[in-house]
């Protein structure tokens, strides 16, 4: 009798231990199947996570400088899905003001630092820049009229005997109507007939003289 309950308290032991790992494993399971899911789940979120990013909240036209008084009427800041960010796009505020357009920019589109040229860039060059005016008498002279702010040019000045490159790439800062009133890159149709120009101090007494004598011309560079 003895011998058969031994048996019996023997099997029941095995049994117990069986379950007793069978619970364990299955624990351990259940653990590691929660750990892949926790990383699976992080992994999906870290796809989706938000980030800033500016865009154009209406078309800004070439040339258009952007400033503190009227950035918010360009530019507006969003949260979107940071694999969508370009890895250049305008984050902060910090890296807006002193920028103009490169090219027209449509409303909606993520902005860029390449989109931009800025104006610390434009100036760099320079020792002490400054923003020289004129008007065109003949508008010969300032490639029919069709200039705006933020385009590139080239001035030459023109002899008896020859055409003479005097500065190229000059940027175009702002131009006005004959009353004087500011002409947007959005206007397409209105003569230019007073330019502003960005110069070095230096050249602006030869850039004056070369005017009153007629000499100068300009020339519209197509890629800038």
């Amino acid at each position: 009798m003895r011998k058969r309950e031994n048996d019996v308290t023997d099997k029941r032991k095995i049994i117990l231990r069986l379950k007793t790992g069978g619970i364990l494993a299955a624990f351990l399971s259940a653990a590691v199947v929660f750990a892949v899911m926790i990383q699976m789940e992080k992994n999906v979120l870290t796809q989706y996570e938000k980030g800033p990013i500016y865009t154009a909240v209406s078309r800004i036209p070439k040339g258009q400088l952007i400033t503190e008084e009227n950035y918010e009427k360009y530019f507006e800041l969003r949260q979107l899905d940071s694999s969508c960010i370009p890895p250049f796009g305008i984050r902060s505020l910090d890296q807006i003001n002193g920028l103009a357009a490169k090219t027209d920019i449509d409303q909606g589109v993520l902005l860029t630092q390449g989109m931009f040229d800025a104006l610390d860039e434009v100036l760099g060059s320079m020792e002490r820049p400054v923003i020289a005016g004129f008007k065109a008498e003949d508008l010969y002279q300032v490639v029919s009229g069709v200039l705006r702010g933020g385009d590139r040019v080239s001035i030459y000045a023109v002899k008896e005997d020859s055409v003479l490159l005097v500065w190229d790439n000059v940027y175009v800062q702002q131009v006005f109507d004959a009353s004087g009133a500011v002409i947007t890159g959005e206007d397409t149709s209105t003569p230019a007939q007073r330019i502003n120009v960005y110069l070095d101090q230096k050249d602006v007494e030869r850039f004056y003289g070369e005017l009153a004598a007629g000499s100068l011309r300009v020339v519209k560079n197509v890629d800038g």
